[in-house]
């Protein structure tokens, strides 16, 4: 059968107040709709997704520097994705570029999944009927009494694994924040912290020195992700696990990491390293390295490649961050959640029916 051909691309910019801002200055979520439409007539949509900053930038890159090159080619996301890349690379190896890729690779996995009448999870590879999900919060910014009702809400659920931001000024108020949250979810639960990068080496060890004793399943970007050298000290001078990896863009950056030993979890984003085609490849690697994979945000995606990867893993859920809560789907989410599980009923392509307009 003939591969069809790209025959236009459309890009729509989405935005979405969030009912529980990532931080009180950006209380926006930001997409970049993607629509490739095919030879044969099918039509695939993804997105590339910039939760602050950079929407503007990723929308213009796909409409001046992607389209062009993208149409007449073949609709096959694994033979476009290597080529586009070396295409863009000059624009910089991962990033701006990498996000605005996976709008391409995204459409072209529903494209494809939609001609096959194949779900994600199936068009990979389902070995897995469900996966666990851990219960997450962008909650720095919380009070003690507003996190302590959220940890309460996640034992409510039924998660066994949680997580919450640190990085106060003060390591004596994260200490009073940890320890809060691990007397409301008890000994039995994981609970994993993230900096989101806000410490140096010196500060990271002296932190996590006063919160290892909470039994801590992982710290999470306690430095800057570009910061390697740091990340092999660190590693070398703590007792708690690093899981690094969201603000990773590229598989050549995962393999480094992975070869060097600078952290024990990796955290690729399916948006930021450019799509389901080199999601795959790093999750391999991951396997391939002994190292543990726990994919970031977007259950959307990540909980339907979690069912077809050879490592079982759970998939992150950002309180009242799902896209159907932020009213940026026309139809039916194509994940479900019971309580700490995920399935995923199978529905067409991505199975992300994306509104054609920003939610009023």
């Amino acid at each position: 059968m003939t591969t069809p051909t790209i025959t236009g691309v459309t890009t729509t910019p989405l935005t979405a107040a969030m009912p529980r801002p990532w931080v009180p200055s950006a209380p926006w979520m930001h997409l970049v709709r993607v629509d490739i439409e095919c030879s044969d007539g099918v039509t695939g949509t993804g997105f590339s997704w910039t939760p602050t900053i950079g929407a503007a930038a990723v929308r213009a890159l796909i409409d001046t520097d992607v389209a062009g090159f993208v149409v007449g080619r073949r609709a096959d996301a694994r033979e476009l994705w290597t080529d586009l890349w070396h295409h863009l690379h000059e624009a910089g190896g991962g990033g701006v570029t990498t996000i605005a890729m996976a709008g391409v690779d995204l459409a072209l996995w529903d494209a494809a999944g939609r001609r096959a009448s194949l779900g994600l999870a199936d068009a990979v590879g389902r070995i897995r009927t469900s996966v666990g999900v851990y219960g997450s919060g962008v909650n720095l910014h919380y009070s003690l009494d507003e996190l302590v009702a959220q940890a309460e809400r996640w034992v409510e659920t039924g998660y066994d694994a949680v997580k919450i931001k640190v990085g106060k000024p003060d390591v004596a108020e994260d200490v009073d924040r940890v320890a809060a949250v691990r007397d409301v979810i008890g000994p039995d639960r994981q609970l994993m912290i993230d900096a989101n990068q806000r410490w140096d080496v010196p500060a990271a060890v002296a932190a996590i020195g006063a919160l290892e004793r909470f039994d801590l399943h992982w710290i999470e970007e306690p430095l800057r992700s570009d910061d390697t050298l740091g990340y092999l000290e660190l590693r070398g001078s703590i007792g708690v696990p690093v899981a690094l990896g969201e603000n990773v863009h590229t598989i050549h950056r995962f393999r480094e990491l992975a070869s060097l030993g600078a952290a024990d979890i990796l955290q690729p984003n399916v948006v930021r390293v450019g799509g389901i085609t080199p999601f795959l490849e790093i999750a391999a690697l991951v396997d391939e390295a002994d190292l543990r994979l726990a994919p970031h945000l977007l259950p959307e995606l990540s909980g339907q490649l979690a069912m077809s990867i050879a490592q079982e893993t759970r998939v992150e859920r950002v309180e009242d961050a799902d896209l159907d809560t932020l009213g940026l789907l026309a139809g039916p989410s194509p994940v479900l959640f019971d309580g700490a599980t995920l399935t995923a009923p199978g529905a067409p392509g991505i199975g992300v029916p994306l509104v054609a307009r920003s939610p009023r």
